[in-house]
């Protein structure tokens, strides 16, 4: 699972910062993207990365801000033009379905490929057989999601040599054992699969925030995930200033990172204020939370397995 920053700055873009768009690329299936947020020119940050566009299964939008939802008419319209014509998820608040059609009709863009609108509210989302996504409403002048994406717990590991040792041989019983299946061998003995399986392993979790200032509800919604990203559009030294506006700072989100007991803190959604000079910036974030991450645009991050990741 890797995690592509395609877009880390707020409001408008910067030098070095383009407005919000993150990508979450699903390795183990077949390289299905995911896009969150889709602010102006995310088409263009496609083309400095290795993602497809053809590629793009879902959009999550988590607010109507426009630096979050102006790129995504011409990005639909490039994944047209490019020849994908697979079906396309869209899930944003009340209003997004109508932006995007009017987008669409006035410039007279025909799609080969369907869209499915989904409004979003709070609870599960979406639901496959390996992921669940959840939302939650947040804090924010316009209504304002986060996004959790969940693996499923895997079974756990299974004792082959123990069931050597009580005379099972290898074979097909054993993907029955592995599910914790209970079977009948051809001696007549019973054997419980689950008795010979390690502890599950635990699903991965990513938590993904909108713009909004601090909520109590955030804690329990990003409780042990294994990355939490999180806008901290300023230092704690304008706090007045974010919270007035529905914005969080960077003792905010490391405050949360803390309580929630995440694995990884990664901050985006960056001030253009600091475009300068981000030194005072860094320094605060790394004094507050020493691992915490600031994401720059076309930064990766790989999530591999339960508490193991690797940075790019």
């Amino acid at each position: 699972m890797e995690l592509h920053f395609l877009g880390t700055g707020a409001g408008v873009p910067a030098k070095k910062r383009n407005v919000s768009a993150l990508a979450i690329r699903f390795l183990g299936r077949n390289g299905t993207v995911w896009l969150f947020d889709c602010g102006e020119a995310t088409q263009h940050q496609f083309l400095h990365s290795p993602l497809s566009l053809a590629a793009v299964e879902a959009i999550f939008i988590t607010h109507l801000h426009g630096d979050h939802i102006l790129g995504l008419p011409g990005l639909l319209s490039s994944r047209s033009f490019q020849g994908a014509e697979t079906p396309l998820d869209i899930y944003g608040p009340i209003g997004l379905e109508a932006f995007v059609m009017q987008a669409l009709e006035t410039t007279k863009t025909k799609l080969r490929f369907p869209i499915r609108f989904h409004v979003l509210t709070e609870g599960c989302i979406r639901n496959e057989e390996k992921l669940t996504v959840d939302a939650l409403a947040l804090d924010h002048p316009v209504e304002s999601y986060a996004f959790r994406i969940k693996e499923q717990d895997k079974p756990g590991t299974l004792d082959a040599e123990a069931l050597k040792a009580i005379g099972v041989p290898p074979g097909p019983l054993y993907a029955q054992l592995k599910k914790g299946e209970t079977v009948k061998l051809a001696d007549g003995r019973i054997i419980n699969g689950s008795a010979f399986l390690d502890e599950p392993i635990r699903g991965r979790t990513v938590v993904i925030a909108g713009d909004t200032a601090p909520i109590k509800a955030m804690e329990a919604f990003a409780s042990g995930a294994d990355v939490l990203v999180h806008e901290a559009t300023f230092a704690s030294n304008k706090k007045d200033d974010a919270h007035l506006y529905g914005h969080s700072t960077i003792s905010d989100a490391c405050r949360l990172a803390k309580r929630a007991a995440v694995g990884q803190l990664i901050l985006t959604h960056v001030s253009s204020r600091y475009a300068r000079n981000e030194n005072e910036y860094r320094e605060e974030a790394a004094t507050l939370l020493p691992n915490v991450i600031i994401a720059e645009d076309l930064f990766v991050f790989e999530l591999e397995k339960a508490g193991r990741k690797k940075r790019d």
